[in-house]
């Protein structure tokens, strides 16, 4: 999981998109804060074009700064760095990785952003994630 993980980290810095969608199964799903990216990307051909154009256009660069992997359930978390550099902008946070069981790949991620509470929302929550299909406590 940790290989997948970097590889796939790696080849966001190419801004390769045809490289990165090979680190993902079928129907995979990249989650994000509301607001952000217009939603989830689905598909390891969406997420490596959205990472590509955002090699392009705004010089983004990431690393894995800490990671931990659990082999026994699929599942891996890791804290990263994301930066701008065209923009001067460092972003940090957190994934969840699920890993399809019978190829390795990634089949989903969660991720979080370090920042501030948003004012005027009053669900914080990733955007199309289903907490209630997965068993979250949650009050509509």
């Amino acid at each position: 999981m940790e290989d997948v993980i970097r590889g796939y980290f790696d080849a966001c810095n190419t801004g390769d998109a045809d490289a990165v969608a090979t680190f993902f199964a079928p129907g995979a799903v990249h989650y994000f804060p509301p607001d952000m990216y217009d939603g989830p990307f689905r598909g390891g051909e969406t997420i490596g074009a959205k990472w590509s154009w955002a090699v392009r256009t705004l010089g983004s660069r990431w690393t894995v700064d800490e990671i931990i992997c659990d082999p026994d359930t699929d599942r891996a978390v890791i804290e990263w760095t994301h930066e701008k550099t065209k923009a001067g902008v460092v972003l940090r946070g957190d994934e969840w990785y699920h890993f399809d069981p019978g190829t390795g790949l990634i089949a989903e991620i969660r991720a979080y952003y370090a920042s501030p509470q948003a004012a005027g929302l009053d669900r914080l929550e990733l955007a199309g994630y289903p907490y209630a299909e997965r068993g979250y406590a949650a009050s509509s």
